[in-house]
């Protein structure tokens, strides 16, 4: 028996025996992945969590995630495997910063990304994913919204209304990466391919795919019948559950610098430890979960 099947047996066991459920972002390594129960994106994941009779949550992805996971799901146990994973563009702004914001545009809705901490929810009006940001921003009866903290999810949401968006200087350094001039070389050399990026990406980026889509929305565009060779502009980890789900289909990642160190923070071994240990716990203070419940709730409620 291999060392990851090893891992792999003694983390089933364990989970078994702690009654978790174990969730893994998209953007986790293939082996993290493999172990999961549910694999998707961030708010789809606590959604099937929430759903699970589990009372332990061992969430591999970043910070922003467990404490989701935490507001939404609050008589469970929430584990983040390295407490230093972190998310760059959820730290770009802070619950101080935004209120002072929000001091110089009195009256101006706030739309947060779920990509943020929860005080940053706490203090919004309404939270949105990537995948409905643009349905969050037609539903408010405003006609100037605050949207933070990705200044490129922004650009993207403003170029699919006629509202004025003001923009928070935020962004994803993995995202970052990915540039127009690689999505113009590869469509060169795979003429048939078609190109999915998602919409954190640079404006100049976005403009040349076919497709701009959340991480889930990728997934789908992929099932396409019409799709067999698809170049891709996200975080490098979704190839693994490309591949996986799409056995005949070539996919082909825009960069293969775009992969987020956070993300890859996430183990075997780190989730066997935290098992284990059953820490690090991850908790959000009461009024700030109550308000940041709110927040995405009022989401959810968006039809």
């Amino acid at each position: 028996m291999t060392v990851t099947g090893t891992l792999q047996d003694k983390i089933l066991a364990l989970k078994k025996q702690r009654n978790a459920v174990i969730l893994a972002h998209n953007y986790q390594n293939a082996e993290v992945q493999d172990i999961a129960d549910f694999v998707g994106d961030s708010l789809e994941l606590v959604q099937n969590a929430a759903k699970t009779q589990a009372s332990v949550i061992v969430f591999c992805g970043v910070h922003f995630m467990a404490e989701t996971a935490a507001i939404l799901c609050p008589d469970m146990t929430v584990l983040l495997p390295d407490e230093h994973a972190g998310c760059p563009m959820a730290n770009m702004i802070t619950g101080e910063q935004l209120r002072a914001k929000k001091k110089e545009l009195p009256g101006v809705p706030v739309v947060c990304y779920v990509n943020t901490t929860a005080e940053v929810k706490a203090e919004s009006d309404i939270c949105c994913t990537s995948g409905n940001a643009v349905k969050i921003v037609e539903s408010l009866p405003d006609n100037e919204i605050l949207f933070v903290p990705d200044q490129y999810l922004g650009t993207w949401v403003a170029s699919q209304t006629k509202k004025k968006i003001h923009l928070w200087p935020g962004f994803c350094p993995t995202h970052a990466k990915i540039r127009p001039e690689d999505i113009i070389r590869l469509r060169q050399q795979y003429p048939e391919a078609k190109v999915v990026v998602h919409p954190e990406c640079r404006p100049e980026v976005t403009s040349l795919a076919d497709q701009v889509a959340s991480t889930g929305g990728i997934m789908k565009y992929a099932r396409r019948d019409d799709v067999h060779q698809l170049i891709v502009g996200t975080e490098i980890g979704i190839l693994h559950r490309l591949k996986k789900e799409n056995p005949g289909k070539l996919f082909i990642p825009v960069s293969i610098e775009a992969s987020c160190p956070n993300m890859k923070k996430i183990t075997l071994e780190k989730v066997l430890w935290c098992l284990q240990e059953m820490k690090p716990v991850i908790k959000v203070p009461e009024p700030i979960r109550l308000k940041a419940k709110a927040s995405v709730e009022r989401m959810l409620a968006v039809k």
